[in-house]
This record gives C-alpha cells, structure tokens and sequence, in this order.
C-alpha cells in the first residue's frame, strides 16, 4: 500500500501526477506542452528577428528548403500546390471547420464541439496578433509564383490547418484503442500539415521558418484549448458525482431513520 504525501507539496505534486481528478496529470501535461511550444517559438522568433545581423540556421533552413522545393516546380506540381493552398485558405479553413463542427454536434459530442469553436477561431486571431507583433515581410524572389503584400510570419495557412487536423487527429485518437491506428492517424495529420506547409513554400509566399512557428504556435494553442475542455468536462462529471453521492446519503439516511420508528 502506498503512503500518501504528508506535505502540502507533497500532495500537490502527487495531485499534478493523478490521471484522475480534475487537475489530474491532463492539466500537467497541458501546461507542459504550451511552455515547451512558448519556448520553441521564441527560439524561432529570435532567429527570424536576428536576420539582419546575423545568418543563422534557421535562415540557412529559409534559403536552401525554398532553392530545392524550387528546383523541383514543375507545372503539374504547381497546379497541385495551388490547389493545396487555396483549399487550406481562410475560406476552406472555414469551410472545414464549420463542417467539423457540424460533425461533433450530429455525432452529440458537445465538448469535441466546443474545442473546435474555441481553437480555430482564436488561433486565428492569435496568429493575426503575432503577424503584426513580428510585421516579417513576405519573401521576395524571382521564382515566386504568388504574391501577398500581407505580413509573413507566422504563416496562417499552417496554423490553420495544423488546428484543424489537430482536432481531427485528437479526436479520432481517442476513439481508437489500438497503437497501430492511432500512428496512422497521427501520420496523415502530419502529412496534410506538411503539404500545407510545402505548398507555401513552394509557391514563394513564405519562409520556411514561418510555417515552423505556425506549427509550434497552433500545437501551442491547441493543448490549451484541449485542455480546458478536457478540466471543464472533468469539474461538470465531479461536481455530478459529488451531487449523486450527496443524493445517495440523504436518501440512505431517510430509510435508516424510517426503519428506527418502525
């Protein structure tokens, strides 16, 4: 049998660990996964905002990913690549999510429901501030196949998609019980993001730098958002159980005092 923490500290270390309860071991790992992401960002931002004194490897990442995917532009990629990002625009994204949305409400999952109303459209609004925060102009080359006069980093359309094959991705992880399919779910998330990613690159609209701290910011927001869905749902299921255990007592106190008068 194992003792219990006898210090304050103690239990509130053991209460972190718990994967039961309300702020069990999810909320540890919540937090951890967004100071781990604020901390992989920063690291990228430092990078990007060194770029004029400075040449360092994310700048090498920058020049040699956008010359190689370049060196391959054919006009059957290109016309893929154009579908890729214009599907995964702000008006697909949108679309998609209203879709999702759709979905979780038919299948009667209201918390699944809420994550996504809450991660797409704040990621966006948290991507809008951190593009005005670092105001990064977009790429400027001869081989550009698009143009935006909009600012670069961090990019929107792999925050975007990165929410939304998250949430996908999340969701169907935790429907399947077996490792070999939750890889494989994994697998397909990471792929549909890296295309997103790829295809912004390719056709000259951003750095590759700017699509790995969308990664890192929307991975960021969405443990956040997980997570406070995820402690919401757990304090509603105690605070039911603390009420059907009240019930139960009350209810086992009135027939023990019935039977004492009979």
């Amino acid at each position: 049998m194992k003792k219990k923490p006898q210090t304050r500290l103690g239990r509130f270390i053991a209460a972190r660990c718990s994967p039961e309860g309300e702020f069990g071991l999810h909320l540890t790992q919540g937090v951890l996964l967004l100071l781990l992401a604020a901390w992989i960002f920063g690291r990228i931002a430092d990078q990007v905002m060194g770029a004029a004194t400075t040449l360092g490897w994310i700048h090498l990442l920058d020049l040699q990913l956008a010359q190689y995917l370049h060196a391959q532009a054919t006009p059957a990629l290109t016309a893929l690549m154009l579908i890729i990002t214009h599907l995964h625009g702000i008006v697909g994204n949108s679309i998609l999510g209203v879709m999702l949305c759709a979905y979780f409400a038919w299948k009667k999952v209201p918390y699944w429901l809420l994550t996504t109303a809450l991660a797409l459209p704040g990621g966006m609004l948290l991507n809008l501030s951190l593009k005005y925060t670092f105001m990064r102009a977009r790429p400027i080359s001869d081989d550009a196949i698009l143009t935006l006069a909009s600012y670069s980093f961090p990019s929107g359309h792999t925050a975007a998609s990165t929410l939304l094959y998250g949430i996908i991705a999340a969701y169907l992880v935790c429907l399947s019980p077996r490792f070999f399919v939750r890889g494989a779910i994994i697998a397909a998330a990471v792929l549909m993001v890296v295309l997103v990613g790829a295809s912004r690159v390719y056709l000259g609209v951003h750095y590759a730098s700017d699509v790995l701290a969308a990664v890192v910011e929307s991975c960021g927001w969405l443990a956040v958002c997980i997570t406070a869905i995820s402690t919401l749902r757990r304090r509603r299921a105690a605070t039911e159980q603390r009420r059907r255990t009240a019930t139960d007592q009350r209810r086992r106190a009135g027939k023990n005092q019935a039977g004492s008068w009979s």
